[in-house]
Order: structure tokens, then sequence, then C-alpha cells
């Protein structure tokens, strides 16, 4: 058990990053960030920043040399640096399980290895591959194997043709073409688990999307309790097979009623926010717990939630030229309304600059009032 004031290495700069480090600094840790941007939001906030590339070696020492764990934000952090890091240091999650998360065909290879519910899809790694591909297979989803978030490197093709010219304009990078299911709805769970397997599922959330963006979560998900016992269950089942310890987010489609899993996030998730303000513990104090060894707190949520991503989109609703800042008086006012930003720099449209959250003992009536918040602060439906 790593208990305060040890200092917990981070590896990532962004706003998972800084939740982390504000949950650390609650517990009473020093956080060391690593991230190559000097002006990230969680090396701003921790109580010592690296600016180095996630392989510098010298970084690397320094990290190991003076932290007692290290973890990671994201999963783009290369899986050998992590590696690296584990002969020197305790390194939760482990290399493999982020390798796993990071690529896309490795990540339906485990689905299938392990018979979990996934997308019918095959690897493309040609431009055979793609004239061979099951014809069933379209319309499709033809998406890059690494470095694809957020709807960035992926495509919709209806035909061989068209996914032919889209692998075309991805620089024929390795890609998954994946079969394009007609979704009920998406949900996703994100849990904990501790080294000794034992996990905490928080409450399943419903999400919607925009242009490949989260938009809103809400909690608990319109869905019967038995299937979200079910995608907790799959979760659980993930997690153990990949001998993960920290926070992990499972993405899952429903399709006619059935579960099918999407992708999984080795860290916190953005559909996860919700749980700083309506659960007992934030899926960001169980990452310091897990990565500590300490027992993971609760996970039961107190009030229903609804969820809201703040985009740098509408720093530009009244000049698409320049950002203006928010009239953000419009969500203060609102008594049971949390608003997160998360300090970044420069508003970009797409990114990812805050959220809300709207807490409260009815569902429907919290529901309500995120989508009414969200509309006066400029976030249309278009």
């Amino acid at each position: 058990m790593i208990l305060p004031p040890a200092t917990l290495g981070m590896l990532g700069g962004g706003q998972l990053g800084r939740f982390f480090v504000m949950a650390a600094h609650e517990l009473g840790y020093r956080v060391m960030v690593l991230d190559p941007d000097e002006h990230s939001p969680a090396g701003r906030s921790a109580d010592e920043h690296i600016v180095a590339a996630y392989d510098d070696l010298a970084a690397l020492e320094r990290l190991s040399g003076q932290c007692a764990a290290v973890t990671t934000e994201f999963e783009n952090v290369p899986a050998d640096t992590l590696a690296h890091l584990s002969k020197f240091v305790t390194v939760r999650p482990n290399a493999e399980a982020v390798r796993t998360c990071q690529n896309r065909s490795a990540e339906k290879a485990f689905l299938k290895r392990h018979g979990f519910p996934h997308a019918p899809y095959a690897d493309i790694r040609s431009a055979d591959d793609l004239r061979n591909a099951n014809a069933g297979l379209f319309p499709g989803i033809l998406k890059v194997a690494r470095f694809g978030y957020d709807g960035k490197g992926q495509a919709r093709v209806n035909s061989r043709a068209e996914a032919l010219l889209a692998w075309g304009q991805m620089r024929n990078e390795p890609c998954v073409l994946e079969q394009q299911m007609k979704l009920d709805y998406e949900v996703s769970v994100v849990l904990a688990r501790d080294e000794s397997g034992k996990v905490r599922c928080f409450p399943t959330a419903e999400n919607s999307h925009r242009r490949g963006i989260l938009d809103i979560s809400l909690v608990p998900a319109r869905t019967s309790g038995c299937l979200a016992g079910n995608a907790e269950e799959i979760a659980e089942g993930i997690a153990q097979k990949m001998d993960y310890v920290g926070t992990l987010g499972v993405e899952f489609f429903i399709v006619h009623g059935q579960l099918y899993v999407n992708e999984m996030a080795p860290r916190p998730h953005n559909s996860g926010h919700y749980t700083l303000d309506a659960c007992v513990t934030n899926q960001f104090e169980q990452q310091v717990r897990a990565l500590c060894g300490l027992p993971l707190g609760a996970a039961r949520a107190h009030s229903a939630a609804a969820m809201v991503n703040l985009l740098g989109d509408i720093w530009y609703r009244t000049d698409p030229r320049h950002a203006h800042e928010p009239d953000w008086a419009q969500l203060l006012a609102i008594p049971n309304l949390k608003l997160h930003l998360y300090g970044k720099r420069h508003p970009r449209p797409g990114r990812k600059m805050g959220h809300f959250t709207v807490i409260g003992s009815d569902p429907l009536e919290v529901q309500k009032s995120a989508i009414t918040a969200r509309k006066a602060i400029g976030i249309d439906d278009e």
C-alpha cells in the first residue's frame, strides 16, 4: 500500500490527468506529470511537470526515480514506455492492457478470442483485404487502427469502392472495417479494479454523440436493469481477462436489445465525468486508490445526473473568426449545476474545453434542466 505523502507519476497532461492530480492532492499525495506540452492542464496543476516526450529516457529515469507508482491518462502513451517504467516502479494499468486498447485490431482480436460480443469486422492492411472483405460488412465504418478517437480517423463507407477511396485518404494506414449497425442507443460502464481483483462498477451511463464526440451522458441510463447488469458483467470480464488494475471505461452499442462492445479505454472515461458530482467516490479517486493499493471507494450514485460536454465550438458562436468566452453566468445561475472548465489555453471546434453536470433526485427533471442549460450556452442540435 502506497500512502500519502508519496509522489505519484502521471503520463499525460490533459483534463483526465488534471482531475487525477486534483483527486491525488485531496488524498494528500504529490504528483509529477510528464507531458510534452508546457501548458498542459495537468502539468500546470501538478507539483512537478516534466516537459518531455513520452519516450525520453532521461525524463523516464527522473519519473521512476521520484515516484512510488505511475499511471496514464490516455491510451496513446507508448506501451513500451509503460513496460520500461515497470522495471523500476509500480505501473498500473499494465503495459499489455494499454497495448491492447490502443490498437483497434488488437482490441477486436481480444474481444473475439475471449468471446465478448462485438460487431462483425475485418482487419485491413492492404487493398486486397478490402477487395476480399465479406460483403456483409457493407455498409460499414472504416477506422484507423491507431490514434483514432472522438470520430477522428473514421469514414462511413457504403461499398468497396468507397472503402478503397477512404483507405487511400487515410494514407493506407492499417484499419478495421466494421459493419455499420443500426443502434438502439449507446451505453458505457466505468469501473475500478484493484490488485486483488475486486471490482466496483459505477452506474451504467446512457450516451448520445454529435459528430463522433460524446455530447450528453445520462445516469441512470434509460434501460432495463437486466441490460445494465449484463453490461457490468461484460465489463468486469474484460477487466479480469486483461488483469487490469485501475479505472477502465467500456463502451457498448445496443442493437435490437443486444449488447455489443464498441471499445475499451484504459483510463477514466468522458462518460464517467458525472461521478465527480453524483457519486460517493469519483472515477479519478478510484484511479488513485487502485494505483496505490488502497481499498476502492463506494461507487454508488447519490443523485441522478446529466453530463454535457462543452466543446470549443461555443467560443465561436458569435464570431466564427475569433474566440469569445461564453457567458458562464447562464450556467452558474442554476443551483444544481456543476461547471468544470479544464483550463486549456486555446479553444478549437471539436476540442473538449469543459463539461457541466446537472444533479438531482428526479432523472427526468435533471435531463430537462441539462437540455435547457445546453441551449442557453449556445449548443444547438444541428
